[in-house]
């Protein structure tokens, strides 16, 4: 009598449709690749290049040329290593070895500072259009950025949804933050313009430019990455109230633990 209980219960059904956890007691969850250090990542991508532009330039050091290819190598190693440790692909790594090498190569090319800060604009400003075109594709890059399966648990967001018939509703919510996030590439896209236009006044190839480089690249920071930030945690903060609103669900519900080996 006391087996037939105990095997009823462990057939019984899960709630929420969850399936009884059969995890081996051995059982070791595979390997995390490394999270990524900000102080190693600001410390190779901002502050050498910065201190060897402003400091390694002259004549008597590096020189203005020399300076300038040590300084950009730091960043584009530190992108090629990242993708050699993890062996994937980080679009916005990437993006910024691209923008990285662009600007050398106009810088070595000696054209005028205008074009950098044209590409310095350009390229958040592009990110901001494919956020607004994609909201008239099956796959709003909202999504990729904001409501992320690596980082919410999606299909549970969804089903909430369903439940409360909620979907048309939180389409709009979508629609919002994506609004939301394309200021947020605007609002980088000007200030790197004008910071570019204010800085770079020298000419090219010259002590005097690679100084002037090297200070935006130090200001980049504060000047464009903080006010953009802000922008975005307001997106963030807006679409998981909206997210609460609409399923009941809150964030501990929604968000996953990369630590839990079930998730």
């Amino acid at each position: 009598m006391t087996d037939a209980s105990n095997n009823s219960q462990t057939n019984t059904p899960q709630p929420n449709g969850a399936k009884a956890d059969n995890t081996p007691p051995d059982y070791k969850p595979p390997a995390q690749p490394p999270k990524e250090n900000m102080w190693v990542n600001v410390i190779v991508n901002v502050l050498i290049p910065t201190l060897i532009l402003m400091k390694l330039s002259g004549e008597d050091k590096l020189g203005p040329t020399v300076a300038l290819v040590v300084a950009l190598a730091f960043p584009i190693g530190y992108g090629v290593l990242d993708y050699l440790k993890t062996r994937k692909l980080n679009f916005f790594s990437a993006l910024g070895v691209v923008s990285v090498m662009l600007t050398g190569g106009m810088t070595l090319l000696k054209l005028p500072p205008q074009y950098i800060a044209i590409k310095e604009a350009a390229i958040p400003a592009l990110f901001g259009l494919a956020v607004l075109g994609s909201l008239k594709t099956r796959y709003p890059l909202v999504k990729t950025f904001m409501l992320n399966p690596k980082m919410m648990r999606v299909d549970k967001i969804q089903h909430a949804l369903e439940q409360r018939q909620s979907k048309a509703r939180f389409e709009r919510t979508l629609t919002n933050a994506s609004l939301m996030l394309a200021s947020s590439f605007f609002l980088s896209s000007f200030l790197n313009y004008f910071l570019a236009k204010y800085l770079l006044v020298s000419e090219p190839g010259s002590e005097a430019f690679n100084a002037e480089l090297g200070k935006m690249t130090a200001m980049s920071f504060p000047v464009i990455t903080v006010p953009t930030l802000i922008v975005f945690f307001i997106a963030m903060f807006y679409l998981f109230s909206q997210i609460k609103k609409h399923t009941g669900l809150g964030l501990d519900d929604i968000l996953i633990n990369p630590d839990d080996p079930k998730t």
